[in-house]
């Protein structure tokens, strides 16, 4: 295992508690604050970090889930109740990008990722249209589950059609690797506990292998390292690999966690969004970004 990725006398803290199934954690420089989704609170949740006090960003979201930074500074997030991709302003407006792909609704977007070329690539699972807790019951309309890409010059076009039930998503540090996790196993839809790596080509992607697998519970969120290294979720905490899939470090979590994102002042806390709370723990290194 290496060592170093942690600094020097920091232990996990929990932030907040109370939620019901946290994902999505996102850290907004301007704010100093963590915004993350308690998706069957059908909230977006807020910690500041002036202040330690936790409170509701916003009710009624339509089950947002991951949500990442534009390079304009607005929030992307996915929502699983409209089935769609939404971008929220700095004022609070929600728009639409993409619900649609030709004539068919999406199923429910699920986490998001910006691209090297200004593009979101996002996982677009079921689980929002069959779990009533995390959405609205329906029906997959074009069929099964994919990874997109949305760009407004080119619209939305499918990257990735080999993963069952495709959900974390992130980019190597030079963009010619994206990483996409797949949950399958969580409902029995197959066997699916692992995280697959696949080349990308500008608007394409294709060459994919399997990457590392998570034995206790899932690879839901993941996040990469302005080094390569790849962080992600798991049952029973934080499992950090390198780029080439040797696991590094375990950072352990008393609950489920789902989902991650780095932040803070100097970029280098990580904010650890499990079950029912939000933790942070300091690192010595921060998230490829392209911004």
């Amino acid at each position: 295992m290496e060592h170093g990725l942690i600094a020097e006398g920091s232990t996990l803290e929990q932030l907040a508690t109370g939620g019901t199934w946290n994902e999505g954690p996102l850290w907004i420089p301007e704010e100093r604050v963590v915004r993350w989704s308690d998706i069957p609170g059908n909230r977006i949740m807020r910690w500041d970090a002036a202040t330690g006090e936790t409170s509701v960003h916003r009710s009624e979201v339509e089950f947002t889930n991951g949500r990442m930074r534009d390079r304009d500074g607005s929030v992307v997030q996915c929502s699983h109740g409209r089935r769609r991709l939404e971008r929220e302003s700095a004022e609070g407006e929600l728009t639409e990008l993409v619900a649609h792909w030709g004539e068919h609704r999406l199923n429910s977007p699920n986490d998001v990722a910006l691209a090297p070329d200004g593009s979101f690539w996002f996982t677009d699972p079921d689980y929002g249209i069959r779990q009533p807790r995390e959405g609205h019951p329906g029906e997959r309309e074009y069929g099964d589950c994919r990874v997109f890409r949305w760009s407004e010059a080119d619209g939305l076009t499918s990257v990735i059609d080999d993963i069952v039930r495709p959900n974390g998503i992130a980019f190597s540090p030079d963009g010619t690797t994206v990483y996409v996790s797949d949950t399958a196993a969580a409902l029995d839809d197959g066997p699916g506990h692992w995280i697959r790596a696949y080349d990308v080509h500008g608007a394409t992607a294709s060459g994919g292998r399997h990457f590392a697998s998570i034995e206790v519970g899932l690879s839901d969120g993941i996040a990469v390292d302005v080094d390569g290294r790849v962080w992600s979720s798991a049952g029973d905490g934080v499992h950090v690999y390198s780029s080439s899939g040797e696991e590094l470090l375990f950072i352990p979590v008393p609950e489920v966690v789902a989902n991650l994102c780095f932040g803070g002042d100097d970029g280098d806390e990580l904010f650890i969004a499990a079950t029912a709370s939000l933790y942070r723990i300091r690192t010595t290194t921060r998230e490829a970004r392209f911004l």
